[in-house]
């Protein structure tokens, strides 16, 4: 099966061509409220985990009925996926959650925009934790530090 090609670029070099691609992109806000029903049924703690960071997803604010009863659908698959991994079900899985915008490239080709709470874009630098190489070093030997 052949990719989908590049993802589409953030900025382009010509002003209407930004301001028409622009115009067709959605903006999200990251605020961490949970949206949707509950999971209903005897799930694993980690499907449980899985359903609620959908919940607590910045796109799950465009999430229609439909959309939670499609990861209500693929929960008893998800589940069954933890216990029993299998590339067919990874692959479902995998095909579900790019419909909905699990990755960056995902929401990048439906033009969905995420908006940290401060008003950051997702893409800007962020400054990653300073980790000194012994502490690293020893974590990889098996010990702590």
């Amino acid at each position: 099966m052949p990719g989908r090609g590049p993802l589409p670029k953030d900025h382009h070099q010509r002003e209407r061509d930004t301001k028409r691609r622009q115009a067709d992109s959605v903006t999200v806000t990251a605020d961490g409220a949970i949206r949707g029903p509950d999971l209903v049924g005897a799930y694993s703690d980690q499907t449980h985990a899985w359903y609620a960071t959908w919940q607590t997803s910045p796109q799950a604010v465009l999430f229609e009925d439909t959309d939670w009863m499609r990861l209500q659908m693929l929960a008893p698959l998800v589940d069954s996926y933890l216990r029993v991994p299998s590339t067919a079900a990874l692959a479902e899985i995998r095909l579900n959650e790019e419909r909905l915008g699990a990755t960056y490239g995902d929401r990048q080709r439906t033009k969905i925009r995420i908006e940290q709470g401060d008003g950051a874009k997702t893409g800007d630098v962020v400054p990653l934790r300073i980790v000194d190489t012994e502490s690293v070093q020893a974590r990889l030997r098996g010990g702590s530090k």
